[in-house]
């Protein structure tokens, strides 16, 4: 087949050209595999060679990232996430352009699901009760479920958002810590403040969370209580016990909506105590109105690095878990050779 070239111009070294392009030219190597066409940069253009429909493809693209740039920034990893999505969409028959925006943020910025279990995820939250959102970081399950939390507010189906997590880091616990009850459980809580910062901005977080339209605070707090009308986040369920699992389930009112994310690898509970999201995954399954949502490393729309980092651990897990099983079993054949045998 006939090759044709296309040149883009991307008209001044700024903001979009290092988003399209990346860092060390990481994107344009990455749209070479992708789109099947030779990508390269000069200057300020894009120069694009290859079959006419993948050029064209490609060539398409990358104007309609330039077109998104008018609704607010993106990074380079975010243009990385929408290429491999575009691809998907492309070969699937179904349209890039048919990802629906989340909630659009005080910057003006689009927020999307990138990846399609984010697209999963999404229309769950959307359909079911109650949504468990299970995989490993950087995977955006917090960050799109308080969008999602924002634009149900904002839709005026819900009158309070609260956000939730267990006070309980790496083995520490409050008492250690200096300052008032508020003080020694906002860092944990920290993350939920960012997200909300980012999307709305400190003053209306700083407002809505004076007016108690959105109120943050450790799980224990929920005891108690029956929460209607709201939109609840419990984040880092890895880190809640059963009990405390079982009684924050049973706080859901009528017309509330319950967002439920945790990464079972990162469980930093004592070791006696189990975890009350992995038990609830067991217990849960199948039961109407409840949905399951398992994020992978693909799903990672952090640093690049990221996915490659949780790709090592799982490998060096697995390795460390056959090795467990075999010295197991040679355990066990040895106690049953030392054993005396019967007369």
């Amino acid at each position: 087949m006939e090759k044709v070239e296309e040149i883009i111009d991307l008209g001044d070294l700024d903001e979009r050209f290092y988003a399209i392009v990346g860092r060390g030219d990481e994107n344009l190597k990455l749209f070479s595999q992708l789109f099947g066409v030779k990508v390269l940069a000069r200057g300020t253009e894009i120069l694009i060679r290859g079959e006419e429909e993948k050029v064209q493809n490609i060539s398409k693209f990358i104007r309609e990232v330039l077109r998104d740039f008018t609704k607010g920034p993106l990074s380079s990893g975010e243009v990385r996430e929408r290429a491999k999505a575009f691809v998907k969409g492309t070969t699937e028959g179904i349209s890039p352009d048919a990802e629906e925006v989340v909630l659009i943020t005080y910057r003006k910025k689009a927020i999307v699901p990138k990846t399609e279990n984010q697209k999963v995820y999404v229309r769950a939250i959307r359909e079911k009760d109650v949504v468990f959102g299970i995989g490993p970081a950087g995977t955006g399950k917090t960050y799109l479920a308080v969008a999602m939390a924002l634009a149900f507010m904002k839709e005026n189906k819900i009158s309070k958002i609260i956000l939730t997590r267990p006070a309980v880091e790496a083995g520490e616990k409050l008492g250690y810590l200096p300052g008032t009850i508020a003080e020694k459980v906002d860092p944990y809580l920290r993350p939920l403040y960012d997200a909300l910062y980012d999307m709305v901005g400190y003053d209306k977080t700083a407002y809505m969370l004076e007016k108690n339209i959105i109120e943050i605070a450790p799980l224990a707090f929920m005891r108690g209580r029956t929460l209607n009308d709201a939109f609840i986040i419990l984040d880092e369920a890895q880190n809640s016990t059963r009990e405390q699992m079982k009684m924050f389930l049973t706080r859901i009112g009528f017309g509330s909506k319950v967002v439920i994310t945790g990464d079972i690898t990162q469980i930093d509970l004592p070791k006696k105590e189990e975890s009350g999201l992995v038990e609830a995954i067991k217990i849960l399954k199948g039961i109407e109105g409840i949905g399951f949502v398992q994020f992978g490393r693909e799903d990672v729309v952090r640093h690049p690095i990221v996915a490659r980092i949780i790709k090592a651990y799982e490998e060096y897990e697995k390795k460390q878990g056959a090795g467990q099983e075999k010295s197991k079993r040679s355990r066990k054949q040895t106690s049953g050779q030392n054993s005396p045998q019967s007369p």
